[in-house]
């Protein structure tokens, strides 16, 4: 089997690559060099020299609160013209199954928690990542269509909840909340601050998963791809306040000062859990603990990562 893999070169797509099951793939892997997904033609032409059997795509301009309140424009469009260009394209060549990666930020601001598939489009976004949520929900919605009018295609998405782990962005401008927590936490450790600010008053609430887990499930998808629901949430069933990320965080790290909040910050929805019903009945659930996989993510960050 020949897997075309987009993002390989980013957090999910390496994690992707570094389970133990990509062993017994041949998986096709271009560059934004070889391949530019924002361009159709080039995406159509070369999935036809390179006839995959299946498509896996998780590529996409991802970032935090910052990132996606600086370029909503970037993250609407690249991300739609991405996802489209590649879905279209599978379509049109035949290739029959294709694996695509959303997000929870397609959830309703103010839904009830735990998120379940069906809220999608059920009311109004966060504002803070709304080009990004709109892209993926269009991107999503295309492959349920295409199977709506056409069964012999299985185009399904797994949602997952935030992840973080090996491969991750630390830079605060580009970082989702835990490598940013990381990252700032260390610092402060090595500087010796006292104290360090965290945004809004922390308890709003939060569910990250490590991101091989969410390989693992990707992995396990491929190879049971007929019992797959058409759209499925991936992530733990729990979550945890902004502070308790922050204490366990400094346990790990060893950062031994105090807590400021800045409420002049913003905080993002005040809750985002997804519900793993459907995961569960489907016979997968994530099995690192928060503080492993800080642990594994900070070695990570020591090793490849420190400036």
């Amino acid at each position: 089997m020949r897997i075309f893999l987009t993002g390989a070169s980013g957090m999910v797509g390496r994690n992707f690559l570094e389970h133990g099951a990509a062993i017994g793939y041949e998986i096709l892997q271009p560059g934004s060099r070889e391949l530019d997904l924002r361009d159709y033609a080039a995406v159509y032409d070369w999935m036809k020299r390179n006839k995959p059997d299946v498509v896996v795509h998780a590529a996409g301009k991802v970032g935090g609160i910052q990132a996606n309140m600086r370029e909503p424009v970037n993250f609407l469009l690249d991300n739609l013209d991405i996802g489209r260009n590649i879905v279209i394209a599978s379509r049109n060549l035949g290739i029959n199954k294709l694996l695509n990666l959303g997000s929870s930020c397609m959830y309703p601001r103010n839904a009830m928690n735990p998120l379940q598939e069906e809220m999608v489009l059920q009311g109004e976004l966060e504002p803070t990542n709304e080009g990004y949520a709109i892209a993926k929900i269009t991107v999503a919605r295309l492959c349920e269509y295409i199977m709506r009018e056409n069964a012999g295609y299985q185009y399904k998405t797994l949602i997952p909840c935030n992840i973080y782990g090996r491969h991750d962005k630390f830079d605060p401008a580009k970082s989702h909340m835990v490598p940013a927590i990381i990252h700032k936490l260390h610092k402060a450790k090595v500087e010796g601050l006292d104290s360090v600010d965290i945004w809004g008053d922390g308890y709003a609430r939060r569910e990250f998963m490590y991101a091989q887990d969410l390989a693992d499930c990707m992995w396990r998808a491929i190879e049971q791809f007929d019992s797959l629901p058409h759209t499925m949430n991936v992530g733990l069933g729990d979550d945890l306040s902004v502070n308790e990320y922050y204490k366990v965080a400094a346990k790990v790290i060893g950062y031994k000062g105090k807590f400021c909040h800045d409420l002049s910050k913003p905080a993002g929805m005040k809750q985002k859990l997804v519900s793993i019903d459907k995961a569960t009945a489907w016979g997968w659930h994530a099995s690192t603990s928060l503080e492993a996989g800080i642990s594994l993510t900070y070695q990570y960050y020591l090793e490849e990562c420190k400036s």
